[in-house]
């Protein structure tokens, strides 16, 4: 599920930083910056989506029923 999130970021991010040409400060803020955070919380969001499901595939079922 943060994949998605996190892969839509990433684009927002480097489309942001990479192809928006127009002035990059909006009431005082930096886009390019903004862009970058962007990039990189997508990035984040994408591993740690990862990681958490490496760990959810990785369940041990033991069964102490004795017959």
């Amino acid at each position: 599920m943060y994949i998605g999130a996190g892969i839509l970021l990433l684009l927002i991010g480097l489309v942001i930083v990479f192809a928006y040409n127009g002035d990059m400060s909006i009431a005082g803020l930096d886009l390019a910056a903004i862009g970058w955070i962007a990039i990189i919380l997508g990035a984040l969001a994408i591993v740690l989506s990862l990681i958490v499901d490496r760990r959810r595939r990785e369940t041990i079922v033991r069964d102490d029923r004795r017959l």
